[in-house]
């Protein structure tokens, strides 16, 4: 196979690809990224010599469309994801996770390849915390924030051109993603290079708010279930059973720091929170066969402190931007 994906050098987009590497070696990868602030070139370093690397931008139709003509599957990994941001500066997302996703569709539609679309359960809204609901691949489309409703945007192009152009493509919908080579300015790996730096911890509100946490490794072992037997057209809902409010998140971090679970500070809550968010994999592991491996977050939560203490030399470049910007904003919050 001939892959081509989209936003490599990000956090779960690497992941993948290393995972790819790992276990595939008949395929042969393609790693199309415009290294904004997200993506890092060295969350490639392990693998290199053996992927082709290309420094581009999805919204560039013709650099697309040469890429695309050599390849027999894309997996759409790029896109604008940090929700402060966008509620900060709303057209970069609009520009990537909309413009982007319509210049790789005309791109799969002219060569006839094989597209598989990486979206998020944001675009579903949010969930009472006492609501015995979980989001299936039925549940309405109410995003809530300017990164949400653009990816909500860019699922609906897929669908759109899956039935219109007969576009053979798949899609999913993952929960809340924790592992290596995520950006310091996301909830987790935020918390935890703030304590190595001696910082306390920093939660929104009540830290009631509830989360359905997978490890990335799990995330993209079902993409590629996915990739090889998911039926064209139906969308996959992606997650690990892993619901974890946000307070007992931040605990188990100071926990593995050997600190008590309540040292931290209580802030103003983010505008529009979304409370809740738990996802229905049954499709996923009934129709394809998933199961996750990390079925127990806190020792997962674990192993991904360690990681981030063993790789400073990998996020200590970004770090004090990604302070400088929340300082900027008025806050130092996540």
């Amino acid at each position: 196979m001939r892959l081509l994906v989209t936003g490599g050098a990000g956090f779960i987009g690497a992941n993948f690809v290393h995972q790819t590497v790992a276990q595939r070696p008949d395929v042969t990868i393609t790693v199309l990224d415009s290294l904004t602030y997200a993506g890092n070139r060295a969350s490639l370093d392990p693998v290199a010599d053996k992927i082709d690397f290309v420094h581009g931008d999805i919204a560039d139709m013709d650099l697309v469309d040469e890429l695309i003509s050599g390849v027999d599957t894309v997996v759409h990994f790029a896109a604008e994801s940090h929700n402060d941001n966008s509620l900060n500066d709303p057209w970069p997302f609009v520009q990537t996770n909309v413009v982007g996703t319509f210049s790789l569709l005309q791109a799969v539609r002219r060569y006839d390849v094989r597209y598989h679309h990486i979206s998020t359960d944001e675009v579903y809204g949010d969930l009472e915390l006492d609501d015995p609901e979980r989001f299936s691949e039925s549940t309405p489309y109410n995003p809530s924030s300017p990164y949400s409703a653009t990816k909500a945007s860019s699922d609906l192009l897929v669908r759109a051109w899956t039935r219109s152009f007969g576009v053979r493509a798949t899609l999913s919908n993952c929960s809340n993603n924790y592992g290596p080579y995520q950006h310091v300015e996301k909830f987790i790996p935020r918390q935890i290079t703030n304590l190595i730096d001696g910082v306390r911890p920093r939660l929104y509100g009540e830290g009631r708010n509830v989360r359905d946490w997978i490890h990335v490794d799990d995330h993209n072992s079902a993409v590629w279930a996915i990739i090889e037997k998911g039926r064209i057209g139906q969308t996959y809902l992606i997650g690990a059973d892993g619901e974890q409010n946000n307070k007992a998140v931040v605990g188990m971090i100071l926990e593995a720091f050997g600190r008590p679970a309540d040292d931290y500070d209580a802030v103003t809550d983010r505008a529009g929170h979304d409370l809740r968010y738990a996802i229905d994999s049954s499709l996923l592991r009934d129709e394809l066969g998933w199961t996750p491996s990390y079925r127990d977050f806190r020792s997962g939560l674990e192993a991904t402190v360690q990681w981030y203490r063993d790789n400073e030399a990998w996020w200590r470049p970004q770090k004090a931007t990604t302070e400088k910007n929340y300082a900027a904003q008025g806050e130092a919050t996540l």
